[in-house]
C-alpha cells in the first residue's frame, strides 16, 4: 500500500494544500502550529474517519469556511484508488472511491495507517478512557465492523441511561424494559470484550519481543481489566455474556439509584506491567515510552499479518520526545518498504545517512513552501 498524493481543501489551517509522496520516506518540517500535524491527521482520518484530537468534525473545517475536503491517490494491491471525503458545516458528508459514492465500511477498509504521536507517549499515565480509545482505534484498523459494534453498544447504553433518568423523575420503573436493555447490552458488550481480549493477547506476544530488545531484559505484560470479570481466564464469548448478565442483575439497584449503566466495556481498562509491576503506577518515563514504542511497532506487524496490507506509518513529532536509544531503535525497526511520513521541527534529529533517501518538505501557515 502506498499513498501517492494528498490534497487538502480548507482542512484545519490548510486552505489549498497538495503533497506528492514520491519516496517511501517523507519528512515534513516546520515550526509548531504551521500545519504539519494536520497533514498526518488528515491521512489518519481517511483511514478511520476519526481523529484523536477532536470528536467533532466541525472542528476540522478551516475558520470562516463552509466545508473541508480530503483527496488522496493510493496504490493498493497494484490498483490505483482515488479517495474523496467532504464534510460541511451542516454536518453532511460525502464519501467516494474512484468517483463512486461509497459506504462507510468500504471507505474505512481502503487505507490503513498507524499513527504515533507525542501524546501517545502518555498512554500509561493517562485515563482508562485514553487506553480504551487507543485499543478501539487499533482494533478498528483490522476489523472495520468493530466500530459498528461500539456504536450499537453506545446507543443501547445511552438509551438505558435515559430510561433510568426518566424513571427517577416519574417514579415509574419498568423492570421488563430494563431487562430487555440489559440483555441487549450483554450481547453487544460481551462481543466487544471478547474482541478486545483477543487483540491484546495477540499484540502482547509481538510487543514483548520488541520491548525486551529495547529495554534489555524487562518483561512486559498486557492484560484486559474487565469491570466484572474476576477471572481473566474467562475468554469464551458465551461465558463472558453469562457473567456480564449476572453482574447487571447484581448491580441493578445501584444502577437505578445512580441512573446510569455501571457495568460494561465502557468501564474497562488495559493494564500494562513491567516485571509484574503496574506500569501506570511504577514505570519511569523511559519505561513508559519503551512500552508505547513497542506497541506502535507491533500494530504495524498485526495489521500487515491480518490484512495483507502494509500500513502507512505516521510519526508526528515523536522523535523529539525519545532519547537516542529509542530514536535509533524506532528508525532502524522501520522496514525500508514501509511508507513512513514524519513530522519534525527540523532535520537535526536525523542522521545524514537516513536523510539521503528521504523526501523533505517545509510547511508554513498551512502551505508547502520551497
Amino acid at each position: 500500500m502506498k499513498l501517492e498524493d494528498l490534497k487538502l481543501s480548507d482542512y484545519r489551517n490548510c486552505h489549498d494544500l497538495e503533497v506528492n509522496f514520491n519516496k517511501n520516506k517523507t519528512l515534513i518540517i516546520g515550526k509548531n502550529a504551521q500545519g504539519k500535524t494536520n497533514i498526518l491527521e488528515s491521512i489518519y482520518f481517511l483511514s478511520t474517519l476519526k481523529t484523536p484530537r477532536t470528536s467533532n468534525n466541525i472542528d476540522l473545517i478551516r475558520f470562516n469556511s463552509e466545508q473541508f475536503s480530503i483527496e488522496a491517490q493510493i496504490i493498493k494491491n497494484n490498483t490505483n484508488i482515488e479517495m474523496y471525503y467532504k464534510y460541511d458545516s451542516d454536518k453532511k458528508r460525502e464519501l467516494k472511491l474512484n468517483g463512486v459514492k461509497s459506504g462507510i465500511k468500504d471507505f474505512k477498509n481502503t487505507l490503513r495507517c498507524v499513527l504515533f504521536s507525542a501524546s501517545d507517549l502518555l498512554l500509561l499515565r493517562g485515563t482508562p478512557q485514553d487506553r480504551r480509545d487507543w485499543l478501539d482505534r487499533a482494533i478498528s484498523q483490522i476489523y472495520p465492523a468493530y466500530d459498528e459494534r461500539l456504536s450499537k453498544y453506545e446507543k443501547i447504553r445511552i438509551q438505558k441511561n435515559n430510561y433510568l433518568k426518566d424513571a427517577i423523575k416519574t417514579g415509574n420503573y419498568d423492570n421488563s424494559l430494563l431487562d430487555v436493555l440489559n440483555e441487549q447490552l450483554s450481547v453487544t458488550g460481551s462481543n466487544i470484550i471478547y474482541i478486545r481480549k483477543k487483540y491484546l493477547k495477540e499484540i502482547e506476544k509481538i510487543a514483548q519481543n520488541k520491548h525486551n530488545t529495547i529495554s534489555t531484559g524487562e518483561d512486559l505484560g498486557i492484560s484486559y481489566e474487565c469491570s466484572f470479570l474476576d477471572d481473566p481466564a474467562i475468554e469464551d464469548i458465551s461465558d463472558i455474556q453469562t457473567v456480564f448478565k449476572a453482574s447487571l442483575e447484581e448491580r441493578k439497584t445501584e444502577e437505578i439509584r445512580r441512573a446510569q449503566a455501571c457495568v460494561g466495556p465502557h468501564r474497562d481498562d488495559v493494564k500494562f506491567t513491567i516485571n509484574k509491576l503496574d506500569g501506570t503506577k511504577f514505570a519511569s518515563q523511559g519505561q513508559q515510552r519503551t512500552v508505547v514504542l513497542a506497541l506502535k511497532l507491533s500494530e504495524l506487524d498485526i495489521i500487515t499479518d491480518k490484512t495483507g496490507d502494509e500500513p502507512i506509518l505516521l510519526l508526528d513529532d515523536v522523535l523529539a520526545e525519545l532519547d537516542d536509544i529509542r530514536q535509533n531503535y524506532l528508525l532502524k525497526s522501520i522496514s525500508k518498504d514501509t511508507q513512513t511520513i514524519i513530522t519534525s521541527v527540523d532535520t537535526i534529529l536525523f542522521e545524514e545517512e537516513f536523510l539521503k533517501d528521504v523526501q523533505i518538505y517545509k510547511i508554513e501557515n498551512g502551505r508547502i513552501i520551497d
